[in-house]
């Protein structure tokens, strides 16, 4: 493991366990009689968030490679199905800390945000779609931008030009992205409210009068490119590089932190699997921030 990697799990390990510290509930629920855990959920959510970095997209292999490589950090390992009951039972954790990293940075006062939607693949064949237990939240969708069907959910991000999560959610491939970034919006007023006049910055399919009403009623300015038919709308001299800086955030979460191999098989897998990526990249950005990095969402000193 890379000085850069050690420090970094470090960083992380305390801030999650002063977070628990302080707030204790957002510890997963476990009896107040019985055997406490011999890895702590500080170390649990650190692991995790290690092994989305790491590229370990094997549950086996993560697990062999932290018992061989990280005992120094991680003295016990559970095994894999411990494991995974766990990490599940940790996401409010897992949500809760994207958040707090998020909002110590430099980049979470952005005044500009993007959002856009990517996919989120879970099956292949006819019968993965006709008897996995996703089945009914995934659902066939197809991706305009690689020109490309597929099964499974969409990872809806808003996020700020430098690539820091604000929002997200997950959704079946064919939900309408303007009613899942309204849903996002309004399940964190807070996150909107400390952003005042915000510039948010969408493609085509985030348009519709009532849409749009509904984003100045939240002090949101939204900027997008013209559809057929309509005349040229402000910005859209940005509108071509920026579309780059929005797949570029997407290929992050695809190529880097192996989004769409994530291997989740019921829904509470599949949500705690994508939890974890977007922790680890808002991790990363934020331990660049505080190190003073130049390229904040740079992952390379963490992947090998």
């Amino acid at each position: 493991m890379t000085k850069e990697l050690d420090t970094l799990a470090t960083a992380l390990y305390v801030q999650i366990d002063d977070a628990l510290k302080a707030q204790p509930h957002l510890a997963p629920w476990r009896p107040k009689i019985g055997i406490a855990p011999t890895l702590s959920d500080a170390e649990l959510v650190a692991l995790a968030v290690l092994s989305a970095l790491l590229g370990f997209t094997s549950e086996r292999r993560r697990l062999r490679h932290a018992r061989a490589e990280l005992s120094g950090m991680f003295p016990y390992i559970p095994g894999q199905s411990g494991y995974n009951r766990r990490l599940r039972q940790a996401s409010g954790l897992v949500t809760h800390m994207t958040r707090m990293l998020a909002s110590d940075t430099s980049l979470w006062s952005d005044d500009v945000w993007v959002v856009d939607s990517t996919p989120v693949e879970c099956g292949r064949s006819r019968d993965t779609a006709q008897r996995s237990e996703l089945a009914g939240w995934a659902e066939y969708g197809y991706c305009a931008s690689h020109s490309r069907y597929f099964w499974g959910l969409r990872l809806h991000l808003l996020c700020t030009l430098g690539g820091l999560p604000v929002l997200f959610a997950l959704s079946g491939a064919k939900a309408d992205e303007r009613e899942v970034l309204l849903g996002m919006l309004e399940a964190a007023p807070d996150v909107v409210a400390a952003h005042p006049r915000q510039t948010l910055i969408a493609d085509r399919q985030y348009y519709g009068r009532a849409f749009e009403q509904e984003l100045t009623e939240r002090d949101l300015r939204l900027l997008r490119p013209a559809r057929r038919g309509e005349p040229e709308r402000a910005g859209a001299h940005l509108f071509k590089p920026l579309r780059q800086t929005i797949e570029s955030i997407n290929q992050t979460f695809k190529s880097q932190l192996d989004l769409e191999r994530h291997g989740g098989r019921t829904p509470a897998g599949v949500i705690i699997r994508v939890l974890a990526r977007i922790l680890a990249l808002t991790t990363a950005i934020w331990h660049n921030d505080k190190t003073g990095q130049p390229i904040k969402r740079s992952l390379t000193a963490y992947d090998h």
